[in-house]
């Protein structure tokens, strides 16, 4: 095999590559598309948006769990008030908790949880929900690589 082919097949692998994105992963909800992190090991989750002293408009942190089951999320540690919102497997809203105020009293924060069973929790900054006028029944679309 030659060092030329080589190369060529190197280069088209690269542009592949670029085509399929910059691997950044991303949400839509309400019209409009976040960039996120996922969160899908017990750690990711427990960690979460803590520590962050800001995060962009269009940012958010999307928790992936192995199964539907009522949720309850806290702010421990975060210090930026959020939106958390709760979906179904189908990734139908089923519960909202608005403009969660930061936390530092470490385990006597207290929890937000979901009033219906969710897999998939969605966390925002604070005033998006009511900005894009979500309501329960909502569908959350996912990027390439969300499960």
């Amino acid at each position: 095999m030659s060092k030329t082919f080589v190369l060529l097949v190197v280069c088209l692998l690269g542009l592949a590559g670029c085509a399929a994105g910059d691997g950044a992963s991303w949400v839509e909800v309400g019209g409009q598309r976040f960039e996120v992190e996922v969160a899908k090991t017990a750690e990711q989750r427990a960690r979460g948006l803590m520590f962050r002293d800001q995060m962009d408009a269009d940012r958010g942190m999307v928790f992936v769990h192995d199964s539907e089951d009522l949720q309850a999320y806290w702010m421990k540690n975060t210090k930026i008030p959020l939106d958390i919102l709760y979906f179904d497997s189908r990734r139908r809203l089923v519960s909202q908790q608005r403009n969660v105020p930061p936390c530092s009293a470490g385990d006597r924060c207290p929890p937000y949880p979901s009033e219906a069973p969710a897999r998939y929790v969605l966390e925002l900054n604070a005033g998006q929900a009511e900005r894009l006028k979500l309501e329960n029944g909502a569908e959350m679309k996912f990027g390439p690589g969300i499960e």
